[in-house]
């Protein structure tokens, strides 16, 4: 396969040749035909004539020496960190020293895929991703609150199948049922706000909302508008509605089968599953659901977030 920026393949190359050495034409002719220039056509001429044919083959543009290169043993460590903690090149950065470009360019030369691409579990390869480059932001704190629910299988007394293996696991059950994440990400700081709950109901999602807004309250942040997506319990919930009347705020929805207006809290959802939900095998569902309220708190007041240029949510309200 030709180089990525090459004009001319190795046949394009040899009829190059053939046309300059055996038909004898101007070099300059040749090249103005082939779509080339001058240079690039002598170049390749040159080649054949100093190596024959395998000069006129792809060769690395690799220098033969790079004194300024991240050390063999720096580059271990960036590798290291990111396959067994998991984490963004961000956090790998800080925990490395290593500056955040320079960990790009080592995760993409290691071929380390993104890590939505990777089961958060184990590590291995299960998916690939889209996403957009189209970005909002509202321009104050409680401008916009997102809402979503996100369902949860309930894990067994003992553990499921990520402690014990899909085939080995006691007190192998069905029907155990699910929970329901219920989440509330501000739109200009990223707060966010979560519950586990048994359902998602009109009037589940209602007083969750209160809870969010009381949340949000301690944080001095006053509802303006909620988005949500068009499920049940938001579009026609009387209670929902009520909810949201009882917060002096305007309900919003997004368009159908466009997620990501909603993109906020969609994107926290997958962090939540990524770094609490499925960041360990839980040996019963109370432990899951206990780990929330820590995990959440160092979400808001630690991790950086890479929209707030590597800062935590609670630094956009101080």
């Amino acid at each position: 396969m030709p180089h990525g920026n090459a004009r001319l393949t190795l046949h394009g190359r040899r009829l190059l040749v053939q046309r300059v050495r055996v038909q004898g034409r101007p070099v300059s002719h040749v090249a103005k035909e082939m779509g080339i220039s001058r240079q690039c056509a002598h170049r390749w001429v040159a080649r054949f004539d100093d190596e024959g044919d395998a000069g006129l083959r792809d060769r690395s543009s690799r220098p033969r020496s790079s004194p300024r290169a991240t050390p063999a043993e720096l580059v271990a460590r960036v590798l290291a960190c990111r396959d067994t903690q998991r984490v963004g090149r961000d956090e790998v950065a800080r925990q490395t020293g290593v500056p955040p470009r320079t960990v790009s360019r080592i995760l993409a030369r290691h071929h380390r895929p993104p890590l939505a691409w990777l089961d958060p579990t184990t590590g291995q390869l299960i998916r690939a991703s889209r996403s957009t480059a189209l970005r909002y932001e509202r321009d104050a704190p409680g401008d916009l609150i997102h809402l979503d629910v996100k369902k949860l299988g309930r894990i067994p007394d003992g553990g499921g199948w990520r402690v014990h293996g899909r085939s080995e696991r006691p007190n192998r059950k069905r029907g155990l049922g699910f929970d329901y994440v219920h989440a509330a990400v501000d739109d200009h700081s990223r707060l966010a706000y979560a519950e586990v709950l048994p359902d998602e109901k009109g009037s589940t999602a209602a007083e969750f909302l209160l809870r969010a807004a009381g949340y949000f309250a301690e944080h001095n942040i006053e509802i303006r508008e909620v988005i949500t997506d068009n499920a049940f319990a938001y579009r026609h919930s009387a209670a929902f509605r009520d909810a949201v009347e009882a917060l002096g705020a305007k309900q919003r929805f997004i368009k159908a089968h466009c997620p990501w207006q909603n993109g906020k809290v969609e994107r926290f959802n997958r962090t939540l599953q990524a770094e609490w939900a499925y960041r360990q095998p839980f040996t019963s569902n109370t432990e899951r659901a206990a780990a929330l309220d820590p995990w959440l708190h160092h979400y808001n007041t630690d991790r950086a977030h890479t929209a707030l240029g590597g800062h935590p949510p609670i630094s956009r309200l101080s």
